[in-house]
């Protein structure tokens, strides 16, 4: 370290102090505020039935034969059930002949409901 550098840090980080004004109710304010961040929007916990209930169970036998488009996703929209739930529950309806599979993927199943062959 050379000679004399030492003394040159100390001496340059003396700065004088100044006494600044204190803020009071007649000054203008100091540019635009910083923006404040939205914490997001929230989306709430689905409460979907975990095992058919008596009502659910009638409203599945009863409303699925009207429906166009059958899949897990409808299941769950409509009757309040888990995915899971709504996948067994398709796989009895077909297997019972109350709607037909239209394409299968590993995925995801597509159904329809069965035409009555007249």
């Amino acid at each position: 370290m050379p000679h004399g550098h030492f003394r040159t840090a100390i001496r340059r980080s003396r700065l004088p102090s100044f006494d600044y004004p204190q803020p009071t109710d007649k000054m203008p304010p100091a540019g635009k505020q910083k923006k404040k961040w939205s914490k997001g929007k929230v989306k709430d916990k689905a409460q979907h039935a975990v095992v058919f209930e008596k009502a659910t169970l009638e409203k599945l036998n009863k409303d699925v034969q009207s429906y166009r488009l059958v899949t897990v996703a409808t299941l769950v929209d409509r009757l309040k059930i888990n995915g899971s739930l709504a996948r067994r529950a398709l796989a009895d309806l077909e297997e019972r002949g109350q709607i037909k599979k239209v394409t299968s993927h590993s995925k995801m199943n597509i159904y329809t409901r069965a035409v009555a062959a007249e």
